[in-house]
């Protein structure tokens, strides 16, 4: 990924709700992120261990930029209870100039 201010929405699940909010403040806290959306209600479905199953999940967005999301990256993995986690970026192509500008100045 090119180092170019650019804004990234990064794709999260986790167990519950408490693990969320724990990760989401910590990532926050250390302005690894600029702000995680907590999504209640997904539901999984996925194989693992030879069999597809299903799993009740809470989803994260969270804001970053290109140059904080290899720190974010490692910091998740290491609050994150799955063996797996999921974590997957979509880059920002367009948005309100106010929130991008928001988001890259929570960043430090």
């Amino acid at each position: 990924m090119s180092s170019d201010g650019a804004v990234l929405v990064a794709l999260a699940t986790f167990p519950d709700m408490g693990t969320a909010r724990r990760v989401a403040e910590v990532l926050v806290g250390e302005r690894l992120a600029a702000c995680v959306n907590l999504i209640p209600g997904l539901e999984s479905v996925f194989e693992w261990e030879g069999r597809v199953q299903t799993s009740g999940e809470v989803g994260g967005w969270i804001k970053t930029s290109v140059e904080r999301f290899p720190a974010l990256a490692e910091r998740y993995r290491a609050l994150h209870p799955y063996e797996v986690p999921a974590l997957v970026t979509l880059r920002v192509e367009g948005g309100l100039d106010t929130y991008l500008d928001w988001v890259r100045a929570s960043l430090g």
